[in-house]
């Protein structure tokens, strides 16, 4: 834990430890009663450590992004393999407005990049989340939806290459349910091409792609913190920038829109905030508020950073217990001849090793996937669906303008016969074959 910038040391120890056996006093082990205790099909995992850091940023009063922001940003960047530091922003849908909007940035002519303008086109999938899709149509692009492969529910490198067009600019795809999509090879056809890539990891903390993770390829990355995810900070989200430029950009439009790079609480960093002369302000103005974008205001709490940082220590064993968990689901399945009967689960993508978010498998010939989620349900086990299913059948895109490349049979299926259950650390293999138990029970 950082450094108490007070200097009362002891007094703030008293208050840690007396939160901390509260905690413990509070949260003890619950019995689990098969068909009584629901199993959430996602849970944070919380322990005495995380509200330490909680209490200990909150008794620093600072509120706003501080000391445990800076650490978490720095730490979090280097685990994606990223030579910058991460953003923190307050939710992953809003990691990924801000990389998305970024693409739009004038400033990318400096580095000799074109920015996205009205009218180009971003390839991207319908079987996902609303908000990776979201900013692409908030910035006046054109999603064109491809269709995913039915045994792994990514998209493939082939069917997005053979989507380009004149008008593509740019690729926005995330690794669906923590399984990576061949974000290697998109990203070198995209450096060819000219093309931007924005990897949304919000569900893939810690997988990886030949051994190097996943939001190390793109020029933005993203990540969410919201509970059910791999760490949480209760909210919050990340944007991983590929270089310092990128991050700048990024940076801006998180913080309003604003050209100054001044830490929250600091002033003159650049040591000439009254010397600058851009647009057509006057010569001199207060670079404090020079604006070189529209933007917005997605920062975090220094609380939440300070969550986060306690989650980060302990987000190994987070995802050796996700990859654990489908494992044994997996074989759950794969062995009992009635489950592999009735049920097909997703396969991981070829030379990749999944952060598993959930469990996804398809209903067969025979099975109403309606009637299997409700019995499920029922029977206290949590269910839930490939979110948005076919983003083009939802009402909210009804008049968006959007292009479909080829069909989307594959998404109408996973819209139709796919759903998800937990594989997350607060499981344990009693609860697992209780699952497994139930799933069984559905066939009959």
């Amino acid at each position: 834990m950082p450094v108490s910038p007070s200097g009362n040391e002891e007094q703030r120890a008293a208050v840690i430890t007396s939160a901390k056996n509260l905690f413990l006093q509070e949260n003890k082990p619950k019995t689990f009663i098969p068909g009584s205790t629901y199993i959430p099909v996602t849970a944070k995992v919380v322990d005495e450590n995380d509200l330490a850091h909680l209490i200990d940023a909150s008794l620093d009063m600072w509120l706003t992004a501080g000391r445990y922001a800076r650490e978490f940003e720095a730490q979090f960047g280097k685990y994606f393999g990223r030579t910058t530091k991460s953003l923190l922003v307050n939710s992953g849908s809003s990691a990924n407005l801000v990389a998305v909007s970024s693409l739009g940035s004038p400033e990318l002519e400096k580095f000799g990049m074109k920015p996205l303008v009205p009218g180009d086109e971003v390839i991207t999938v319908a079987a996902g989340f609303p908000t990776t899709v979201n900013p692409i149509v908030q910035n006046g692009w054109k999603p064109v939806f491809i269709d995913v492969d039915a045994a792994t529910i990514n998209a493939l490198p082939k069917l997005i290459m053979e989507a380009k067009t004149s008008k593509t600019r740019a690729v926005v795809l995330a690794h669906t349910l923590g399984n990576p999509y061949r974000a290697d090879i998109i990203a070198d056809w995209c450096k060819k091409e000219g093309l931007f890539l924005i990897e949304d990891c919000c569900d893939a903390l810690g997988a990886t792609i030949q051994d190097k993770p996943v939001g190390s390829f793109g020029e933005y990355a993203t990540s969410s913190f919201y509970p059910a995810h791999h760490i949480t900070m209760g909210e919050g989200g990340a944007v991983m920038s590929k270089d310092g430029r990128l991050k700048k950009i990024a940076e801006s439009i998180r913080d309003w829109g604003r050209d100054c790079w001044c830490e929250p609480g600091k002033d003159n960093t650049c040591n000439k905030r009254f010397c600058w002369k851009l647009g057509d302000l006057p010569e001199g103005y207060d670079h404090k508020y020079i604006y070189s974008h529209v933007g917005y205001n997605l920062k975090v709490t220094d609380m939440q950073a300070a969550l986060g940082i306690s989650q980060l220590n302990k987000v190994e064993s987070f995802i050796e217990a996700r990859r654990k968990n489908w494992n044994y689901l997996y074989k759950g399945i794969k062995s009992s001849p009635t489950l592999s009967k009735y049920f097909t689960p997703v396969e991981a993508t070829p030379e990749t090793n999944p952060s598993w978010f959930g469990f996804p498998l398809y209903c067969n010939e025979g099975l109403n996937r309606e009637k299997v989620v409700s019995s499920l349900e029922d029977k206290k086990v949590g269910t839930r669906l490939l979110f948005a299913g076919n983003l083009t059948k939802q009402p909210a895109y009804k008049n968006v303008d959007y292009r479909i490349h080829g069909d989307l049979k594959n998404t109408d299926r996973i819209m139709k016969e796919l759903f998800w259950i937990g594989v997350h650390p607060a499981l344990d293999q009693v609860k697992m074959d209780y699952m497994l138990e139930q799933l069984e029970a559905v066939t009959k």
